[in-house]
């Protein structure tokens, strides 16, 4: 049985048929509409390319944005104008098949525990570091969406009280301490300290950021200053897992985005952070941590297998 998923991304949407296995058997990929009337007629042609005569069972879309109960009416999207918009059922009238809808992290979560680095767990929260913080959490087999339909913010849970805005409108968020831009503030900020940064310093741009490229070299060189950025950002991040694992209990985290590219350098101050962080340590079952293995088919393959209520 073959279902497609849809992922919609801010410039890219990306599809593929699914077979039951996770593997993707033919793939497609367009930019992505700025009318979310376009946006709707894009999805619906890449269907109808992708299935010509295959026999396909349904059909899943992940989006960025809350996504209310019933898993069919999009209440907020941060990257396209999308309000209270009834996707699922103007998709299905287009496509003629089943549409499943569901939040691009959460999305993303379930094809790492079905077919990726948790498919041996059955409670697993996924992370993914990019330029914000994106979260999904699978408690025995199932995947949390809370009373209203989202839940699963972990990048929003208030990291520090009074700390730094975030885009949410709150401060002090975890995805200002712990992700893709977070590395790049404490990046400047240690450029502009002294002796430590002078590797970054050497190489910001003229607007005072250290591009990711030359944040690479310098970490896999070994540099001072990228290291304790690193540091601080994998610090923040073990932190919150720590409390993350008060409530959820997981058997495993799974780390994915741009920065779990690091590996071991990340998860190493991770784990550290971590057992500071956790109630009980050292008289209680602690997490398992690895880095995702799906990159960023994740959301594809999950919300493909999600599609038609496969869960």
């Amino acid at each position: 049985m073959l279902n497609v998923g849809i992922d919609i991304g801010g410039t890219k949407i990306a599809g593929g048929i699914v077979d039951p296995d996770g593997t993707i058997v033919d793939r497609r990929r367009v930019p992505t509409p700025a009318d979310p009337h376009a946006l709707a007629d894009a999805v619906a042609a890449m269907v109808d390319d992708l299935v010509t005569d295959r026999v396909v069972h349904a059909v899943g879309v992940a989006a960025a944005g809350f996504i209310d109960a019933s898993r069919s009416v999009i209440l907020h999207a941060p990257n396209i104008d999308w309000t209270d918009e009834p996707l699922r059922d103007e998709l299905e009238r287009r496509i003629g098949r089943p549409v499943t809808l569901e939040n691009d992290a959460n999305a993303a979560g379930w094809g790492e525990f079905r077919f990726g680095a948790g498919r041996d767990v059955r409670d697993m929260v996924m992370i993914t570091l990019g330029t914000g913080v994106g979260g999904a959490a699978i408690i025995d087999g199932e995947l949390l969406v809370g009373g209203n339909g989202i839940g699963g913010e972990l990048g929003h849970i208030r990291f520090e009280r009074g700390g730094r805005p975030c885009g949410c409108g709150q401060n002090g968020c975890l995805e200002q301490y712990a992700s893709g831009r977070a590395l790049q503030r404490e990046a400047a900020d240690i450029a502009a300290s002294g002796a430590l940064g002078a590797g970054l310093a050497a190489a910001r741009t003229a607007d005072g950021i250290v591009p990711a490229a030359a944040m690479e070299r310098l970490i896999a060189d070994s540099d001072a200053g990228a290291l304790e950025a690193v540091h601080r950002v994998a610090t923040a991040l073990g932190e919150a897992c720590g409390g993350f694992q008060a409530v959820l209990d997981p058997a495993l985290f799974v780390i994915g985005g741009g920065v779990a590219d690091l590996g071991e350098r990340l998860l190493h101050p991770v784990r550290e952070a971590y057992a500071t962080a956790l109630p009980g340590y050292g008289e209680r079952p602690v997490a398992s941590f690895a880095i995702a293995t799906l990159g960023n088919d994740a959301g594809l393959i999950g919300v493909a297998d999600l599609a038609g209520g496969r869960v």
